[in-house]
């Protein structure tokens, strides 16, 4: 990509505040070293030694969105418990803006902990409930999407199941949201696909974009442009979703970029070391929407995702990925 055309885009990110709206939740990391098998079971015992917590989930991705410069709104929903405390403590501390996270005492917030031993998560216990939010909830979150919108660049939806997005919430923010010009993309889950229509960008990866056309899952091959399992669920999804661009995720491979009227777009992988694949999806999704929020075109968009998610995989635990990581990524792979 052209340094010049890179920094200019780059110096546009600040000027862009993007809506995210989804499933926040809390990421705690135990940090220590597996010393024994435990006589008891044949279970590993592991000596921790430091503890830390992050945005996880549509969280993640606003952490994302701020490091690499752009402004950002949270929209969800947290517990009025410890977990819900700290991620809003966290989230305004990195200068995320969480006046759009509504908390409530009907449910805990979402918290994810990893136990991580010599860079290898070991177990990983949720609390959560997953059951859809009540009609008040949704009304308070369809109003204060209304009352920031007509300052967004971009909305993000953030789906991953726990509740905050149904289809009807979703149908009525896109609405909106194409009312007003805003560019939208979503990152789906294959645990709950919802149904997407006309969004700027979607960003499924392999397995969830098989399982949104219903396609039995097929290894890929090692060339991506004659992978025709893939290049089918590509142009059925395109046909289904009618998305601008969709971006299907595919590890070691790369990405594919999909378009309707244009050939299938093969980008490579630049991951140099994978260390830990936690959160780089939230990290492919916020790139992309900040760049083309900034006037990037879908393939240069694409090219800064992949160098983003590429930098985070080799980072452990879910981490951001910052301008200047960028810009060194993308000149060591000219």
């Amino acid at each position: 990509m052209n340094p010049t055309r890179l920094r200019a885009l780059l110096q546009k990110f600040p000027n862009q505040t993007i809506l995210v709206v989804g499933d926040v939740m809390l990421d705690r990391f135990l940090w220590g070293r597996g010393i024994r098998i435990t006589q008891k079971a044949p279970v590993p015992v592991v000596e921790v030694q430091r503890e830390s917590s992050f945005p996880g989930g549509a969280a993640n991705v606003a952490r994302n969105l701020r490091a690499l410069g752009g402004a950002v709104k949270a929209i969800g929903i947290t517990g009025s418990d410890h977990a819900g405390a700290e991620l809003r403590d966290l989230l305004n501390d990195q200068g995320v803006d969480t006046t759009g996270i509504f908390i409530t005492p009907d449910r805990p917030t979402t918290l994810k902990t990893r136990i991580v031993a010599h860079h290898q998560q070991v177990v990983r216990f949720d609390h959560e409930t997953t059951t859809p939010i009540d009609a008040a909830l949704e009304k308070r979150i369809r109003d204060y999407f209304n009352s920031q919108i007509s300052r967004a660049a971009a909305v993000i939806f953030e789906d991953y199941g726990k509740g905050v997005l149904s289809q009807s919430l979703l149908s009525d923010l896109h609405r909106i949201a194409r009312r007003h010009g805003v560019i939208t993309t979503a990152d789906p889950t294959a645990r709950h696909l919802l149904h997407y229509q006309r969004l700027t960008a979607i960003t499924p990866n392999r397995a969830e974009a098989f399982a949104a056309t219903g396609t039995p899952h097929a290894p890929p091959l090692d060339d991506v442009l004659a992978d025709k399992s893939l290049l089918a669920v590509g142009a059925a999804l395109l046909r289904k979703w009618r998305p601008d661009n969709l971006l299907v995720t595919l590890g070691e491979q790369g990405m594919c970029l999909f378009r309707a009227g244009k050939k299938p777009h093969h980008i490579p992988t630049v991951a140099q070391e994978v260390f830990d694949v936690s959160g780089a999806g939230d990290t492919v999704i916020a790139a992309l929407t900040l760049a083309l929020a900034a006037g990037a075109d879908p393939v240069d968009a694409a090219t800064i995702s992949n160098h983003a998610g590429g930098i985070v995989v080799g980072k452990v635990g879910t981490a951001t990925c910052t301008p200047a990581e960028l810009r060194e990524s993308l000149a060591r792979h000219r």
